[in-house]
């Protein structure tokens, strides 16, 4: 079962870099998007809707801003919108679909890099979401959770770790909350079930010459339930096209698709 993580700053602008045409190539099960940028209505055209897909968004109200979709090749039994908390999901950052016992989620997670009110609503976002990870796994479901975290997590995610301490991020805080996550409550960064070469990152800045010289960041996760630990086959970082300012994260699982 192949899964595909990517934030597109923009529906419609990675949509004209070829974006679709990637998709269909993927035969992917699930595609997972973030940072859309576009309301359901601006959505219309068959682009958006790529032959062979069951396509669902959840909108940010402000326009222009935010937004996750997923892709499924099988239609979903469920489909969620929405973390169950309005500060966050008037953002649109989370959308999940239930395939049996199987959920795979779009997660977006905030920024806090542009003021100090926004770090403080990351916070918010993060302390909710740990308690409903931790719902997750009580739950017994296998869950995907798939996305731009907007946190590096160690030395090894970022290439400039030692300039980025004090930034949104890479802050001390946002770390130990992952290491809660995978060390005590027991979640797994698939990526790093597969052993990796240096200097494996998702994002780069616009700034310089940031991706030319890969000087950038791990944010985007497939991060799975306790109970699909050991189910990673392999994993890319998709670089051969640019599509927006974060590459694709591609995950191969040993699955069976809920639907087949």
């Amino acid at each position: 079962m192949k899964i595909v993580t990517a934030n597109v700053n923009g529906i419609r602008a990675a949509g004209r870099k070829g974006f679709f045409d990637w998709v269909a190539k993927t035969q992917a099960y699930v595609v997972c998007i973030q940072e859309t940028k576009a309301q359901i209505d601006q959505l219309a055209d068959e682009l958006y809707h790529p032959k062979g897909y069951h396509c669902f968004y959840h909108d940010a109200q402000k326009k222009g801003y935010s937004g996750v979709a997923l892709y499924c090749q099988d239609k979903p039994d469920e489909v969620v919108l929405g973390m169950g908390n309005e500060e966050f999901d008037s953002e649109g950052r989370y959308i999940e679909a239930k395939f049996g016992n199987l959920s795979v989620i779009s997660l977006y997670m905030p920024s806090g890099s542009s003021k100090e009110e926004r770090q403080q609503l990351k916070y918010r976002c993060m302390d909710h979401m740990m308690a409903k990870l931790v719902e997750m796994k009580e739950s017994g479901r296998d869950y995907i959770v798939c996305g731009d975290w907007n946190i590096a997590h160690k030395n090894q995610d970022i290439r400039n770790w030692k300039g980025n301490l004090k930034n949104s991020g890479f802050l001390p805080e946002e770390r130990a909350w992952l290491d809660e996550l995978f060390d005590e409550a027991g979640f797994v960064d698939a990526f790093r079930e597969i052993e990796q070469e240096e200097h494996q990152y998702t994002w780069w800045s616009n700034r310089g010459q940031a991706r030319a010289n890969n000087v950038g960041w791990r944010i985007d996760y497939h991060i799975l339930s306790p109970n699909l630990k050991g189910s990673v086959q392999s994993t890319e970082i998709y670089r051969e096209q640019s599509f927006s300012d974060h590459a694709p994260l591609i995950i191969n699982y040993d699955y069976a698709t809920p639907g087949k």
